[in-house]
């Protein structure tokens, strides 16, 4: 896939496109994952940003976009005050705005990830807390592809992965909510030559 294919098929009024990845970044490659931040801000008219607002890839991602325009970036945060100092978005969504009751398919999707039923179970009728703290990231990385009421659901996304150990961890569990969904997505190996071609 070329950026040229990902602008002609996403760049559209409500398009959203994830730009997320692991916390902890290689630093050789805090410089890139900006510049391809800025790299799609630059090039399309339409399409919108999305982010959890996390460390390392999704802040590096983000600092690139609002090097841009900061209004087209959009958070998705596990509770209302998660890195408030450090949120760059034009707009952000709170999980504890989201009625779960009435979201059965992203408390489903979020079940899925191995050993964590119980927690996303207990979470979504109240608990709160540790363990339950996890449950509540998972769910936002849920959300922040298939949307909710009021949230629209993201049309592509694009990882920064460890490539040594691929799909691990909250990236992980939001690559597979993407496949699942049927939502096309890339990392690195794909979108580093956009950044040697531009």
């Amino acid at each position: 896939m070329t950026l040229q294919d990902l602008l002609s098929t996403h760049d559209r009024p409500g398009a959203v496109t994830l730009l997320e990845g692991k916390r902890s970044v290689l630093p050789a490659d805090v410089a890139n994952l900006r510049a391809l931040g800025r790299l799609l801000a630059a090039s399309s008219l339409h399409m919108r940003f999305r982010s959890g607002n996390a460390t390392g890839a999704d802040h590096h991602f983000s600092q690139g976009v609002t090097e841009v325009d900061a209004t087209r970036l959009e958070v998705v945060v596990p509770f209302t005050s998660h890195r408030k100092a450090a949120n760059l978005a034009g707009h952000t969504y709170s999980l504890d705005d989201v009625d779960l009751l009435q979201e059965p398919e992203l408390v489903y999707a979020t079940r899925e990830t191995r050993g964590m039923a119980p927690l996303v179970d207990g979470y979504v009728s109240g608990k709160r807390g540790m363990p339950f703290l996890k449950a509540s990231y998972l769910l936002r990385d849920t959300v922040k592809v298939l949307g909710a009421r009021g949230i629209a659901p993201a049309s592509f996304a694009v990882f920064y992965d460890d490539l040594a150990a691929p799909g691990r961890g909250g990236t992980g569990h939001t690559m597979r909510v993407c496949v699942a969904n049927g939502i096309p997505l890339i990392d690195q190996r794909t979108w580093s030559a956009w950044l040697e071609a531009g």
